[in-house]
């Protein structure tokens, strides 16, 4: 597919008006949103550096954050295994899977799979006693989302990805008074939401521009009360900064990435993230989070050998302690 320059152009300022029109637009429900799991990005490398990777290609792990970024995977197959112990005692477990066929003349297919486990609680219900309550069944709430995804490059500056997601939770069963009986509920909930974004490589030095659109999707509905999903519109940028002092051979990379998201469910955020790799061997990463209660800085580390990466990302957490994600990736 050719595609000239004033018609990619003229796809990048469509995107950009979207994006800018949907923050405007969106409605703003602080603390009101529900599947938060969705905003939890699972990869460790994006995690080492505060989540500011809108503009970095992360093969399969793309469609959690870009899934424009699968375009830029140069294997023809690629496997990421991701584990994330989030606050109380809550994890994560995802698996992404993408596959380049034809040498990627028909654009890059991916599948997603994040598995919540909130692990086991006791569950109660009101009663007429001293208490004012009794206990019932223990609970094991759960949470996932599974999704297919397509991206392609439409020039060698230019990529567009999307994915179409199938998600649910269950939080266990509920005993509602209903006259003089009582009757027992399922708490479930399922249904799609599309994610969409873009590449941007300028061509000058390595400057990459990055949006993207997650969680887009209808309101869901436990009962008679609906919700939204945590949409989030993202603009990043990223570039190797070793660019502008390469006085000879370049040994090694500084990439400087910045990413300002837009929430519906709490304030927009600024978010950095550096990553100093050494001879494709190692990797240093460091993030901050600008606009954030809690999590402030992360940091992290990548080591490559025989075809196999893996990453380690820690993130304090404040009161929650911490958070901590590896990730281990094959490709082939």
């Amino acid at each position: 597919m050719i595609i000239n320059k004033s018609s990619y152009t003229k796809y990048l300022i469509v995107l950009f008006s979207l994006n800018l029109l949907g923050t405007l637009w969106a409605e703003d429900k602080l603390g009101q949103t529900g599947f938060q799991f969705l905003s939890v990005g699972p990869d460790a490398r994006a995690g080492a550096m505060a989540n500011a990777v809108t503009s970095i290609a992360l093969n399969s792990s793309s469609l959690f954050y870009n899934p424009a970024g699968l375009s830029r995977m140069e294997k023809m197959v690629d496997l990421t295994v991701n584990q994330t112990n989030w606050i109380a005692d809550i994890t994560h477990n995802a698996i992404s899977a993408a596959i380049r066929p034809v040498g990627g003349r028909f654009g890059v297919f991916g599948l997603s799979l994040l598995i919540v486990d909130y692990g086991e609680v006791q569950g109660t219900m009101q009663w007429d006693n001293e208490q004012g309550y009794i206990l019932t069944e223990k609970l094991n709430p759960a949470a996932f989302s599974a999704g297919l995804g397509y991206a392609r490059s439409l020039t060698d500056k230019f990529s567009v990805g999307g994915q179409v997601k199938y998600n649910g939770q269950q939080l266990g069963k509920s005993v509602i008074p209903q006259g003089d009986s009582l009757v027992v509920k399922d708490n479930l909930a399922f249904g799609y939401a599309f994610d969409f974004g873009t590449l941007y490589r300028t061509g000058f030095k390595s400057l990459v521009f990055g949006m993207s659109v997650r969680n887009f999707s209808k309101e869901f509905e436990y009962e008679e009360k609906s919700f939204q999903l945590p949409l989030t519109f993202t603009m990043g940028l990223s570039v190797d900064m070793l660019d502008f002092f390469n006085s000879g051979r370049q040994v090694g990379s500084l990439l400087l990435s910045i990413d300002a998201l837009h929430y519906r469910s709490y304030p927009e955020q600024l978010k950095i993230g550096l990553e100093y790799g050494l001879m494709s061997i190692a990797r240093l990463r460091l993030g901050y989070h600008i606009v954030s209660d809690e999590q402030k800085l992360a940091f992290g580390f990548g080591l490559v050998k025989f075809g196999m990466h893996i990453d380690y990302a820690y993130t304090p957490f404040g009161v929650f302690d911490n958070i901590q994600k590896i990730t281990i990736r094959f490709s082939l």
